[in-house]
């Protein structure tokens, strides 16, 4: 008889191990988000929405990054298997090449045109004014920020996952510290308001690749990577990552369009409805950070089994690793409604973006029971074993031919109130729960790479 759930406590004890690990990085790197957010936010809330436009460019940047970074993983996990070191290494190469190549091109855009780029999501002027002066200066971490994110993913491909944690600490301490003396000009330091969490923001990027760099150098004995391990250039390696990640690269610039692109629905609704999405944005992310280190855990495990020939273990991990999500996904929704209250007390803003914050929440309380599930699903199991188009698929449909068209209708041609609007915004997350399921229980995902 075929069992539901496996036995196999090596699964569980992988998996809560990773999903803690990277979970507890991803925290940390979300609560220096909402330390931002709130410094800022208490400084000037025209700041805190400007700063907040200029972060969902850095958010499209993070998506390519990270699509990159998956494809490092997806593939390495799966040498990993194996024990083919020099096979990751060439992987590694191409990655990184990638990253930032993409960094290197978004930085020059934000640098040139900082304004141009913010107008495409308010027409608000001031918040504009102040999010391009964030802005100019911000934009000089998209490279740090995209070799980190490449090491970090190569050595997570090989179940390194604690150098996140120290890495991530680093970014919180640096950027705290610098976010308070240079906002608000604490002693013989200047008060620069936004453009000191912007000098704060490079500078904390800058010593988090400080510090992988020297763990990769010096402390991992796992691949024992070297400078010339990245001029190296393999065809066929960089065929297969191009197969593989390209899709993952396409998606994920595709939803950070997207959440671009909802943020400006949001934008052209005033600036209380900017910053109360910029408040349950970063609240929602550092809630839910367990959902997508789930995923992250998920995609490195299945890579790895079908790498060491296991097939027969993939159909009871993925059953039981589908119930895991939903717990996860229930846990999370009622942390994130049972503390946004307290949460928003931490704001000095309007009484009218404290209430749209609220609604905000409480409606995400609710979605992210769906993005626990689909997400995890698509990104976890599907990525891990190899199928990078479903997602890329499932996003776009749902995204530009539902989401976004009502959206749109309910925000300027229905004159629906911002909650409406932010619902239907949201929504997908629940929708796509019917194809995740059925996707993954087909295991039509299982690819050979």
């Amino acid at each position: 008889m075929t069992k539901f759930f496996t036995r196999d406590k090596t699964l569980y004890q992988r998996f809560f191990i990773m999903t803690l690990t990277i979970a507890l990085q991803n925290v940390i790197v979300t609560g220096v988000n909402l330390a931002d957010n709130i410094m800022i936010g208490a400084y000037n809330q025209t700041s805190m929405s400007g700063i907040a436009l200029v972060n969902q460019i850095q958010y499209l940047l993070h998506m390519v990054i990270m699509g990159a970074g998956e494809g490092i993983i997806i593939i390495s996990s799966r040498y990993w298997g194996k024990r083919d070191i020099e096979g990751i290494k060439k992987v590694a190469s191409v990655g990184m090449r990638v990253a930032v190549v993409c960094a290197m091109l978004l930085w020059l855009v934000v640098f040139l045109f900082p304004s141009h780029v913010l107008r495409l999501f308010t027409p608000e002027t001031a918040v504009i004014a102040e999010g391009a002066k964030y802005a100019r200066i911000v934009c000089f971490s998209y490279p740090l920020f995209a070799a980190t994110t490449v090491l970090l993913a190569t050595m997570r491909s090989v179940e390194t996952v604690k150098i996140g944690f120290y890495v991530s600490l680093t970014a919180m301490f640096t950027n705290v510290i610098l976010n308070y003396l240079l906002i608000y000009g604490i002693g013989i330091f200047p008060e620069l308001g936004g453009r000191g969490a912007a000098i704060a923001t490079v500078a904390a990027r800058g010593a988090e690749l400080i510090v992988v760099l020297v763990y990769v150098g010096f402390i991992d004995k796992k691949l024992k990577l070297r400078p010339g391990d990245y001029f190296a250039f393999n065809r066929d390696v960089a065929v297969t990552y191009a197969k593989i990640s390209l899709p993952l690269i396409a998606s994920s610039a595709i939803w950070g369009v997207a959440q671009g692109t909802q943020a400006g629905i949001l934008g052209r609704l005033g600036e209380e409805t900017i910053a109360a999405n910029s408040i349950a944005a970063t609240v929602f992310q550092i809630i839910s950070v367990v959902i997508y280190g789930s995923a992250s855990a998920t995609s490195v495990i299945i890579g790895k089994t079908l790498g060491e020939g296991k097939q027969a273990y993939i159909k009871e991990y993925t059953r039981t690793l589908q119930v895991l999500y939903i717990g996860l996904g229930l846990l999370t929704g009622t942390a994130l409604f049972l503390f946004k209250d307290f949460i928003i007390g931490f704001y000095n803003i309007t009484p009218e973006t404290y209430k749209l914050a609220l609604q905000f929440m409480t409606v995400s309380s609710v979605t992210v029971v769906g993005t626990a599930y689909q997400m995890a699903c698509l990104t976890g199991i599907a990525r891990g074993g190899g199928d990078t188009k479903i997602i890329l698929i499932n996003d776009s449909i749902h995204m530009w031919l539902i989401v976004i068209p009502i959206s749109a209708l309910a925000a300027f041609i229905f004159e629906a109130s911002p909650v409406i609007v932010y619902i239907c915004l949201k929504s997908d997350q629940i929708l796509k729960c019917g194809v995740a399921a059925y996707w993954i229980n087909s295991y039509r995902w299982i690819k050979k790479i």
